[in-house]
């Protein structure tokens, strides 16, 4: 097991959970150096087409996370 494996499964529950917070955000700073596969391509021109042909299928994240929170 790795030095910093060790050292992060040393941390409490909440911690890694900020932990893993602050590594999706710094992530999100620069998405243009995130690889993205030809497949991941692929889904993604046909998830705008879709929407391009019905857009008001789509929903808000207000909307998602409202009914997500519904099914606990």
């Amino acid at each position: 097991m790795s030095t910093v494996r060790k050292e992060i499964l040393s941390l409490s529950v909440t911690d890694r959970l900020q932990l893993l917070e602050e590594i999706w955000e710094s992530l999100a700073d620069t998405p243009e150096m995130i690889p993205v596969t030809d497949a991941q391509r692929k889904e993604l021109a046909r998830r705008r087409r879709a929407h391009a042909r019905n857009p008001s299928a789509a929903k808000s994240w207000a909307e998602v996370r409202a009914r997500l929170r519904r099914r606990k």
